[in-house]
């Protein structure tokens, strides 16, 4: 009875690591995300600082939406 749950868990686990991957992949297409108004980019000489902040509460959104209908089954 353990032996099946720890099965599905990490049957579970192993598609979440190939959809990020698969996401990781497909996120470089994307030619507006990370270049959004409110991501943050600093170039002074030699030094270059770049925070996403727009981007990341976008995902953070959509992710939030996207688990919360995902748990509402």
């Amino acid at each position: 009875m353990i032996g099946s749950d720890v099965g599905k868990v990490l049957v579970a686990l192993g598609l979440l690591i190939a959809l990020a991957g698969v996401v990781l992949m497909l996120v470089g297409r994307v030619p507006w995300l990370g270049r959004l108004p409110g991501d943050i980019h600093i170039e002074r000489g030699n030094f270059s600082f770049y925070f996403p902040l727009a981007t990341s509460l976008l995902l953070s959104v959509v992710l939030t939406l996207l688990l919360y209908i995902v748990g509402r089954r």
